[in-house]
């Protein structure tokens, strides 16, 4: 069963680790996994180190695909596509920190906002062209 867009968006808020595909010359699309935040109706964000595989591909292809699963039944997943809309560089405050504190306890989130102080981080942002999802009633 498809999700209506207002599901999709809400699904998008709740807390699941991501993976994002981007396209690579000459090669399948390569994947990782990667935390993300999102409002709805607003844009996929996301953070990663400057000179990661990640930012180095998503500089050259300009866009990516998101794929979000709820790996307990009722299986479900989000998965949505677009350009990507910004790449800056990241405040730990003020972006790498929400995101660590959605997907950790607050002791670890703040370990981990320190472990980055001495790294080029960067926020891309992403807005979602194309919506594709479906939830397995089993």
């Amino acid at each position: 069963m498809k999700m209506t867009r207002a599901e999709q968006e809400a699904f998008l808020t709740e807390v699941h680790v991501s993976v994002i595909a981007i396209n690579a010359e000459g090669r399948g699309p390569v994947t990782m996994p990667i935390w993300y935040k999102y409002e709805p109706g607003g844009e996929i964000v996301m953070t990663t180190q400057a000179d990661s595989l990640k930012a180095v591909m998503l500089r050259k292809a300009g866009r990516f695909t998101l794929c979000v699963q709820q790996e307990t039944l009722p299986y479900k997943y989000v998965t949505v596509e677009g350009p990507v809309t910004n790449i800056t560089n990241a405040d730990l405050e003020k972006d790498i920190r929400p995101i660590a504190e959605r997907y950790l306890a607050p002791e670890r989130a703040n370990r981990f906002v320190n472990s980055l102080r001495n790294s080029h981080e960067l926020v891309i942002r992403m807005k979602p062209e194309r919506w594709f999802s479906r939830v397995f009633n089993l």
